[in-house]
């Protein structure tokens, strides 16, 4: 009798490739974006129904390629100089405090401690860049003016996420000081700086140098290796300095998408083949994640007064200032709404909550499924209402 190795490799890749196919089948079912359609296939074949693929290590490190893969490819279409704008960062900031500062004083009528209100208010700060730019490419709307103000914001978001958890942190440990929360913004400020000094005047010319080669004329997929590796090595350096690894290859994507090539495999061309199954299992990967089991029927209410504030505080942080700084309604509008996903940061939050003990585990969950109910509503808005 032939046995068939489910625990192997091979087996797993297939059944995630498979699923992601089912998951465009529901999408165009529903007449939603592919997102919805993978996270809720993710939600079917994960531990809350079927339990046919559990959040494995390996689901996990494909997942993690595929965000990085995905924010490296989404960069080649934006530029420094559309992103780099004081109105991004006033919106960024706001968008920032607003769910800080409401998220901690819901913990607080609901009777958590002072330093778990927190927590739950800082998971509720950071924007998933990943999603809403997956959304923008999807529809096409990647080359607007909306999407440069998303995205630029996102970016400036994922840093301030960074310092609110940083601090945090040391008021819990009452180490709270000018000089910790001054190290904390500087140090991911210094590595875009870097990054894109970097990126601009020293990889862009070795790129150069390695297309006009000879050894680019017989191998032409050389540049788009190392355009890769590139990739990954910025994401590596983003998370040494405490930034989410998938700014660091937007950053590498916007850093080199000027480069002219002569004799090479284009990068972006090349990193899209790898952008479908990659970014399909990220996605898939949001739903195995969250059990359902795990909720209680006396955390439901927290999970929805938590899910609408999650929602209200960014989309009214985001949208207001935009409206005030001279956007028009339906511009500012798109921002709050595209800035509403939660992502790996809110689940990291809540991870070091929980194993600082100043969270129990069915808070923890309802943090997850705050998130992935932000993750799905946003597709919904962009592409039904905003969008249409």
């Amino acid at each position: 009798m032939i046995e068939i190795p489910f625990e192997s490799i091979e087996f797993q890749i297939a059944l995630l490739l498979l699923i992601a196919v089912a998951g465009y089948l529901i999408a165009a079912y529903i007449h939603q974006s592919a997102v919805v359609g993978e996270i809720l296939i993710g939600l079917i074949v994960g531990p809350s129904f079927l339990g046919l693929i559990t959040y494995t290590e390996f689901v996990s490190a494909l997942a993690q390629m595929g965000a990085i893969i995905m924010l490296f490819v989404i960069g080649f279409d934006f530029h420094f100089k559309t992103l780099l704008k004081y109105d991004y960062l006033l919106i960024g900031t706001s968008g920032v405090i607003l769910p800080w500062v409401m998220g901690f004083m819901f913990a607080q009528y609901f009777g958590f401690q002072f330093e778990g209100s927190l927590f739950i208010g800082a998971a509720l700060t950071a924007t998933s860049i990943a999603i809403t730019a997956n959304v923008l490419k999807e529809m096409g709307k990647l080359h607007t003016k909306v999407a440069n103000a998303i995205i630029g914001t996102a970016v400036i978001d994922d840093i301030l996420a960074l310092v609110v958890l940083s601090v945090t942190i040391d008021i819990v440990s009452g180490a709270a000081g000018l000089t910790d929360i001054l190290i904390a913004i500087l140090r991911p400020v210094l590595f875009i700086v870097i990054a894109a000094i970097a990126g601009l005047f020293v990889i862009d010319k070795i790129i150069v140098k390695i297309d006009n080669s000879k050894l680019a004329e017989t191998f032409p997929e050389l540049v788009f290796l190392f355009g890769l590796c590139i990739a990954f090595i910025y994401a590596l350096t983003a998370e040494i300095f405490g930034i989410s690894p998938v700014i660091g290859a937007f950053i590498a994507g916007v850093s080199i998408n000027k480069v002219s090539l002569n004799h090479s495999m284009s990068i972006k061309k090349g990193s899209e083949y790898l952008y479908i199954p990659f970014a399909s299992i990220f996605f898939i990967s949001l739903g195995i994640l969250t059990d359902l089991h795990q909720i209680t029927s006396e955390i439901i209410p927290f999970i929805i007064i938590l899910t609408l504030i999650a929602i209200i505080s960014k989309f009214a942080g985001c949208s207001i200032p935009a409206k005030i700084l001279g956007m028009d309604t339906h511009d500012s509008l798109t921002i709050g709404a595209g800035m509403i996903p939660r992502g790996e940061m809110a689940m990291i939050i809540a991870l070091i909550g929980l194993s600082m003990g100043l969270i129990s585990q069915d808070i923890f969950v309802a943090i997850v499924m705050t998130g992935l109910i932000c993750t799905i509503i946003t597709p919904l808005l962009l592409k039904d209402w905003l969008f249409q």
